[in-house]
């Protein structure tokens, strides 16, 4: 558990945000909001809970994607980092040689 990783309040995937953070963009970001993964945010904040997700194909006058700020629970973490599923998927398998 030292070895936990740390994550910054606010991150932007826009270069031109001062939220911008190349080093851990590049480890791999992904998002579980409000306990569902959500694979669209151009943005996050933990302290203030919220994150901005594409709104559509719709676009500004500039050609940057418009976005829609939703409120929740916001909790990051890399693509590297160990998932909970596998405990489940062993589940299902030793099902499965029971039946047959």
């Amino acid at each position: 558990m030292a070895d936990q990783p740390t994550f910054p309040d606010r991150l932007s995937l826009d270069p031109r945000s001062p939220f911008f953070d190349q080093d851990v963009l590049t480890r791999g970001v992904r998002i579980n909001f409000n306990g569902q993964e959500k694979t669209n945010v151009e943005e996050y904040c933990m302290s203030e809970g919220w994150i901005r997700v594409a709104a559509g194909r719709s676009r500004d006058r500039f050609g940057n994607p418009m976005t829609v700020k939703l409120k929740g629970v916001v909790e990051p973490f890399f693509d590297d980092a160990p998932q909970s599923d596998s405990p489940s998927e062993a589940q299902s398998d030793e099902g499965e040689a029971s039946e047959g």
